[in-house]
């Protein structure tokens, strides 16, 4: 295991969450998800709200969508869109049982909650925001495989203005259906700012093998994540460059995370994982406009 003497600082973020108010499993778009297994909804919310609390008492902001009945995926912030440099891009979603979601949340980046973000409206493509799209830097990892699609990596790029902003867009084959969004098979730890050490884990048989080759190539001393870790969901976190949110059952992440200078933070989500989600799928982050995007 490679040891670290970077000194790891975690910094305010900005999150968007919906509350599992109408969660449930009524049909099956992923291999994880089984409407033959029922679902507290009591303990989901209280599995998220802890989740939820432990964002805020780390110093990070907040913000909620309200949920709609009969979108019972919802509760998957993190797939409803991406934000970046100040600029709100919705969703498209492959299937059509989530298909009102990406209106959904598009109205929010409208209201004064989201007052200083860009709204730029849906995507025209099949885009599945940051469930498939993670920042890390000036680049911007982008899956595809099974839901976003190329067309749609271009249009973020053009939407968004990576190219404005000085960002590249890097592509990443996903070949395993368990793993369907980039944020089940990557984690994104630590970019770097303020450590000077860039950070990520990931699943290596999740991706295709020039994927691999891409991943080993930008990130040499990457987190490599076993089938154990990967199978409950582990890589599907959220990291302030310090703390790192993440299921409570990935035990060997976890210690691998320690050695490496971060402090992981267990959440049991076992109610939203009957979903195919965990951690990052309830978290969509919002990232404002730096100074220098402004002027």
């Amino acid at each position: 295991m490679t040891q670290t003497t970077a000194q790891r600082t975690a910094t305010p973020r900005h999150y968007l969450m919906c509350p599992p108010t109408y969660f449930d499993v009524v049909y099956a778009i992923n291999p994880w998800m089984d409407p033959s297994s029922p679902v507290d909804t009591a303990k989901a919310l209280a599995q998220w709200e802890a989740l939820r609390d432990a964002y805020e008492a780390r110093g990070h902001k907040v913000d909620l969508i309200e949920p709609e009945p009969g979108l019972p995926d919802m509760v998957y912030a993190a797939n409803g869109g991406i934000v970046v440099g100040g600029r709100a891009l919705a969703a498209r979603f492959t299937y059509p049982e989530r298909a009102a979601e990406g209106p959904a949340y598009d109205r929010w980046f409208g209201t004064p909650a989201a007052d200083g973000y860009r709204r730029l409206g849906e995507s025209a493509e099949i885009m599945e925001g940051e469930g498939d799209l993670l920042t890390i830097g000036k680049l911007l990892l982008a899956g595809t495989g099974f839901r976003t699609t190329p067309a749609g990596h271009a249009e973020v790029a053009e939407r968004l203005e990576l190219a404005e902003q000085g960002m590249e867009l890097v592509p990443l084959e996903l070949v395993d259906p368990r793993y369907y969004h980039l944020d089940t098979a990557l984690s994104v730890l630590d970019d770097g700012a303020v450590s000077g050490e860039t950070v990520v884990a990931y699943h290596p048989e999740a991706f295709s093998p020039a994927a691999q080759e891409t991943l080993r190539t930008l990130f040499p001393d990457a987190i490599l994540v076993g089938a154990d870790d990967a199978a409950v969901l582990g890589l599907n976190v959220v990291s302030d460059g310090l703390n790192v949110f993440l299921s409570d059952r990935a035990r060997d992440y976890a210690d691998a995370l320690k050695e490496r200078g971060f402090v992981p933070v267990g959440i049991d989500l076992s109610e939203i994982f009957k979903g195919g989600g965990s951690v990052k799928c309830c978290t969509l982050e919002l990232r404002p406009a730096t100074t220098e995007e402004t002027r």
